[in-house]
């Protein structure tokens, strides 16, 4: 692999407590890839000499940069530093455990060239947490709609998708959806997943997979709630409503025939000031959107100022 001022391809490997792989990661990429790929290293505070074997392999390998996070902010905090420092188009991310294989890069790379701004790969392989993953990836379908059967594998994906959603703490296994749901074209490729080299896994226990659930939900909230706020108050609103006006009309037929009950009364004026108060909320959460979308196009603005 030769080196380029102008690299096509970023490949961003996060790195936590990697030291053992990282010189057979870069022996393995340094193999298969060729100058238009550059490889940044991201250390996320690791604290078994990660960072130092990353720097000392620069002077061998002219493609790789490395960069170091003070303190361990979790996989996407490292991702986003390492795009931050990217020069190129594309960008992948690649994990240090050589889970996935060097090659599937260039794959993933040649099908997002044949068209399409995302490339997700399915794992294909044995591994531990198959039934968890398939349950997961399974949910992530139905709450997204996508077609792609795995949305947390190796991904290749052009920059601008970096540049047109937002990323929390752990949101990088939502990239797909988040770009999916930003127009962005989505396609998908089988990998090889392989056995981790060294080290210890950072994601096996079931708080990880807890975690993980309810960011799933939170990201399916932000896309679907946050968009129509009021379709979603709204609705909740006018069904109290109308059960507030179906229970009123039950309540005077009772007391025409002499069969007063004030428990009914107090019922219909919890269920329309419920109503009310759901629409207030709709209008709300329709005046946030709003604002949101003026903060995004500002944000728009002030990054292609910069550029």
């Amino acid at each position: 692999m030769g080196f380029s001022e102008h690299p096509r391809v970023s490949v961003i490997v996060p790195a936590y407590n990697e030291a053992d792989n990282i010189a057979p990661l870069l022996a393995e990429l340094a193999q298969h890839l060729d100058s238009s790929y550059e490889v940044i290293v991201v250390d996320d505070g690791s604290t078994d000499g990660t960072f130092p074997a990353a720097e000392a392999a620069v002077a061998r390998y002219p493609f790789l940069r490395v960069k170091r996070l003070t303190r361990n902010q979790g996989k996407t905090a490292a991702i986003l530093a390492g795009a931050e420092a990217a020069r190129g188009a594309v960008i992948c991310v690649f994990d240090a455990d050589l889970q996935f294989a060097a090659e599937d890069i260039v794959k993933q790379v040649a099908r997002l060239d044949a068209g399409c701004d995302v490339v997700a790969g399915r794992k294909v392989g044995r591994y531990e947490k198959r039934a968890v993953s398939n349950v997961y990836n399974w949910l992530a379908r139905r709450l997204f709609g996508l077609k792609v059967r795995d949305i947390n594998a190796l991904k290749t994906f052009r920059r601008d998708v970096l540049e047109e959603i937002h990323l929390r703490r752990d949101w990088h296994r939502y990239i797909v959806p988040l770009a999916a749901a930003r127009g962005f074209s989505v396609a998908e490729v089988d990998v090889a997943l392989r056995p981790r080299h060294a080290g210890t896994p950072k994601y096996s226990s079931r708080k990880r997979i807890f975690i993980g659930l309810l960011d799933l939900v939170a990201v399916a909230f932000q896309l679907s709630f946050m968009r129509k706020p009021l379709l979603w108050f709204g609705t909740l609103g006018s069904l109290a409503l109308g059960l507030g006006l179906a229970t009123g009309i039950v309540a005077v037929i009772l007391r025409l025939l002499g069969h007063g009950f004030r428990p009914l009364l107090y019922l219909v004026m919890l269920l329309v000031v419920a109503g009310l108060v759901f629409f207030a909320a709709g209008f709300l959460g329709e005046w946030l959107a709003g604002v949101s979308d003026r903060v995004e196009r500002v944000e728009k603005l002030v990054r292609k100022r910069g550029e």
